[in-house]
């Protein structure tokens, strides 16, 4: 096993990974109430966020994956690089999101002429897919949320050496994780056709 590169501290970790996903929370729901959509003109087209929020999770998908194989192959120090530049990949994408949703606003799948809601015929023309988009959609969202405390408690108890608690945390997170990063490429694909 690695030496640990933390001090254990529950008590400290506790608080402070509350208060970082609590805030997180807090911006990303604040910030998504604000649109800056056509009161900023910026130099380039803003759904460049979209597209590196998208590169960033599948990214990450392939490093959760790798960081797998890495530590079932007892390559323990391999498995804590590849795992924090997971970490370092999803905080930039948390950066990205929060710019997309600021400065291009909320896109409504299927709504194709500019009309903020959709109409009946675009609302037909969306068809069942529109259905699957807001299933992932549903599922995607909260998880996302609800994941980072636990991604941050798991890489907590990895760093300070608790590695029995990393474990049993682990077969948990590892698959939420990996679900929200596969479906924010999904969610990303299926939209992107309604860009304006």
């Amino acid at each position: 096993m690695l030496t640990p590169l933390l001090q254990r501290n529950d008590k400290k970790a506790k608080w402070l990974i509350g208060i970082f996903s609590v805030i997180v929370f807090s911006v990303v729901t604040v910030l998504g109430k604000y649109n800056l959509a056509g009161k900023v003109d910026l130099p380039f087209d803003v759904h460049i966020f979209a597209a590196a929020n998208a590169t960033m999770n599948a990214l990450v998908a392939v490093l959760l994956v790798a960081g797998l194989f890495a530590v079932k192959a007892k390559k323990f120090e391999l498995h804590r690089n590849i795992m924090i530049t997971a970490m370092i990949l999803s905080v930039l994408f948390l950066v990205s999101y929060i710019c997309h949703h600021l400065f291009a606003g909320e896109t409504a799948y299927g709504e194709t002429d500019g009309i903020k809601g959709l109409s009946d015929a675009e609302r037909s023309a969306a068809g069942t897919l529109r259905m699957l988009y807001l299933a992932i959609l549903i599922t995607h969202i909260p998880l996302a949320g609800l994941a980072l405390p636990f991604i941050l408690f798991a890489a907590y108890r990895a760093l300070s050496g608790d590695y029995e608690k990393h474990r049993k945390m682990v077969r948990i997170v590892w698959p939420v994780w990996f679900y929200v990063a596969v479906t924010g490429v999904v969610v990303y694909l299926m939209i992107e056709p309604y860009y304006r």
